[in-house]
């Protein structure tokens, strides 16, 4: 049986509900203190929906839905998310495709891209802090850097050795997830990352609810939310979640939550949302101690507008009338 932890899990819908409000007020331009909560004022949080972040509406609009590119197969569309996603710096995917051109499988040359990356690596960083991408393999130790390691991978596996195809033809996302996982490098956490970028393209046809993996920061929020889970999985937990979204609102008297243009968070917002709430608890809660005791990044912020643009199929981008002025947050790690 699943106990819920209660002085814990109020707090996940809090999250819920205080962030989205963020997010609108920022979408609206108000500048300055944007909640009465410190925690929030202080510390770096993504948005609910992780589709709204700054880099995912950047994979959606320019590397998925590029309307001036208009020659790109269903193996091109992949191959491009999949090279945005190792990196998952803007920066770093507009320096290759300034000096490359259209990414795509007839030019994914190897050598001259991994010239390209190790010209730019001498001057700044080329990934994202965002995730912890290594390039420990066996099959790889041969090359010499990180970089050269994945993008061989992407090579050898999923253009070479037919994953691409594999993923085109799967019937699910837990298939896609599966083919995903068993990858050099990828893992549970980025398979499932990769799996949701994928079913943003019309390359994939899932729905978003079908399917979900816990990831390491979801599990130390959902401990924090539970007391026990019992013979149920940290994934049951987060359908449970989703299952009693609006009784739990009711419940714990968070009944303001805006959502997305009609859209209601799906199983990978949610999901996102305990790994952030496990974040926040740090500072609310600190006596639930899971491993991080501390936040690592504070924000600061500049106005950016930003038109967001999500997937055609989900049906919501005739609700999006104007540029949201966005706060972009620049993210301050802390030592």
């Amino acid at each position: 049986m699943i106990q819920i932890r209660e002085e814990a899990f109020k707090y996940y819908f809090y999250f819920l509900e205080e962030r989205m409000s963020i997010f609108w007020k920022k979408c609206k331009g108000q500048c300055g203190k944007l909640s009465d909560d410190e925690i929030f004022n202080t510390y770096k949080f993504t948005n609910v929906y992780r589709a709204t972040d700054r880099v995912s509406q950047y994979l959606i609009r320019n590397v998925i839905y590029n309307d001036k590119i208009d020659d790109l197969n269903e193996i091109d569309t992949l191959l491009r998310i999949i090279v945005f996603k190792i990196f998952n710096k803007i920066e770093t995917w507009e320096y290759l495709e300034s000096r490359l051109g259209t990414i795509k499988q007839s030019n994914f040359d190897l050598n001259s891209i991994n010239k390209l990356l190790l010209e730019r690596r001498q001057k700044q960083p080329i990934f994202s802090n965002a995730y912890m991408m290594t390039g420990t393999h066996q099959k790889y130790n041969h090359l010499d850097f990180k970089h050269e390691k994945w993008l061989q991978m992407v090579n050898d596996e999923l253009l070479i050795g037919g994953i691409f195809k594999k993923i085109i033809n799967a019937k699910s996302l837990n298939e896609i997830f599966d083919l995903l996982n068993n990858c050099s490098f990828i893992g549970g956490f980025l398979a499932y990352q990769y799996t949701i970028d994928f079913n943003y393209s019309s390359v994939i046809e899932f729905n978003e609810n079908s399917f979900v993996k816990a990831g390491i920061g979801a599990i130390r929020g959902i401990k924090k939310c539970f007391k026990t889970l019992d013979k149920y999985s940290y994934e049951d937990a987060i359908k449970f979640t989703q299952e009693n979204l609006e009784g739990l609102q009711i419940k714990y008297r968070y009944t303001n939550f805006e959502n997305l243009y009609g859209r209601k968070p799906t199983l990978i917002d949610l999901q996102n949302c305990f790994c952030e709430t496990d974040k926040y608890l740090r500072a609310r809660l600190p006596e639930l101690n899971m491993g991080n005791v501390r936040i690592k990044q504070r924000y600061r912020i500049h106005s950016e507008p930003l038109k967001f643009f999500f997937p055609p199929k989900w049906g919501i981008n005739d609700k999006v009338i104007a540029p949201c002025l966005q706060q972009n947050m620049k993210e301050l790690t802390l030592f």
